[in-house]
């Protein structure tokens, strides 16, 4: 493995537990490789959070950029009105 650092980090006894638990029922060779799967899995689920956010961004510069007239409150009201009847 390249370009490798080591860190030292402390972790609450539960989880340490369960990460010495599944190398010894052999699920995984290390205690740094159930990190790294989790690091993995962290960074994976951070994308996906800066993919949504980017998205909303841009709908919310969309709407800012829309030329028509925003809608008064009560115009507002009435929709959701409408849509709740049904």
């Amino acid at each position: 493995m390249q370009n490798v650092e080591r860190l030292s980090i402390t972790l609450p006894a539960e989880m340490a537990r369960l990460i010495r638990s599944k190398v010894a029922q052999g699920a995984y060779a290390s205690n740094s490789e159930v990190i790294r799967e989790a690091m993995r899995a962290w960074q994976e689920t951070e994308t996906l959070r800066a993919e949504r956010v980017a998205i909303a961004r841009a709908k919310i510069a969309e709407a800012d950029a829309d030329p028509r007239p925003s809608l008064t409150d009560e115009e507002v009201a009435e929709h959701f009105r409408r849509r709740a009847r049904g």
